[in-house]
């Protein structure tokens, strides 16, 4: 499974235990963006849990998008960077 994690956290130390967790599970594409690949369920069940651990659930927010093997193909994006790597995972 292929996941798309954006977040909007108020207070720096948790933003920044936020980064630590999401670094462990995917590729930083923008400040407060985060591509997951190749995550099981129980994977992405242990990253939510430990990101719902410290997060401020009244002021914080974090979202988690799912992306399908052809919603991925179909990623555009300008500027720097670059599109998700399909070839590197599987994508269910």
């Amino acid at each position: 499974m292929f996941f798309l994690v954006c977040f909007d956290i108020v207070d720096n130390r948790v933003r920044y235990r936020v980064v630590k967790i999401l670094k462990g599970y995917g590729t930083r594409v923008q400040k407060s963006v985060f591509e997951c690949a190749n995550m099981t369920e129980y994977k992405f069940m242990k990253m939510q849990s430990d990101l719902e651990e410290i997060i401020d659930h009244g002021e914080d927010t974090i979202r988690y998008y799912p992306l399908c093997k052809h919603c991925l193909g179909q990623v555009e994006f300008s500027g720097t960077g670059n599109p998700p790597n399909t070839r590197a995972y599987s994508v269910l």
